[in-house]
């Protein structure tokens, strides 16, 4: 069970707090699910760095490649880390015929705006009730890819898993969420399907 001080940052010699103001959005009213993603980077500075600048975004937690937890963001406050939603009815085989009908014609803004007006579980969580993780992770890409849409990332390594199931383990214990809220990226939003692959929790 995680300990909060005043300000939403977690008191525990396994997480380091680094706040990076930038990327907090407004209120995180109720915390329904986690989303793991990975950064698209070779290093936990780099994406500390990028944290910091104008019109940044990311995620509450960052997991470096020596297993180091970073806390960049308040769990008071919502972090936009997991874009468009996806349909989730439509994954799980279980729309309405109405759903269906709207989602014929392909247009992930429409879809986001369908989702967005349902809560979890009928919708998968968004920027408003998610917790974000990100895992330091490369991505590598064939000559002439582009690496964000056909770049594989890199491996979560062990120690990366270690603290990675620790602070599910937590937040999950803390906040009340079932682990059938936690997900990859890809899953809820449409992204590279290899980001945050090899994660275990």
């Amino acid at each position: 069970m995680l300990h909060l001080d005043s300000q939403g940052y977690v008191l525990n010699a396994r997480v380091q707090r680094t706040p990076r103001p930038l990327i907090e959005h407004g209120a995180l009213q109720r915390i329904s699910g986690i989303i793991v993603h990975q950064t698209g980077g070779a290093s936990g500075a780099s994406s500390l760095s990028s944290y910091a600048m104008q019109n940044a975004n990311g995620a509450h937690f960052l997991i470096d490649k020596d297993g180091t937890i970073y806390q960049t963001a308040s769990l008071f406050r919502q972090t936009w880390h997991v874009g468009k939603l996806r349909s989730r009815c439509l994954a799980e085989h279980r729309c309405s015929p109405t759903e269906l009908q709207a989602l014929r014609h392909f247009s992930p803004r429409a879809e986001h705006r369908m989702e967005a007006a349902k809560h979890v579980p009928q919708r998968y969580p968004s920027n408003e009730d998610s917790v974000g993780i990100e895992i330091v992770g490369a991505v590598v890409a064939g000559r002439g890819q582009s690496p964000a849409e056909q770049g594989v990332y890199e491996t979560v390594n062990a120690q990366q898993n270690a603290s990675l199931h620790w602070l599910i383990s937590e937040l999950t214990s803390t906040f009340g969420i079932p682990m059938t809220e936690i997900f990859r990226h890809p899953v809820v939003s449409r992204k590279n399907p290899t980001e945050a692959e090899s994660a275990l929790w």
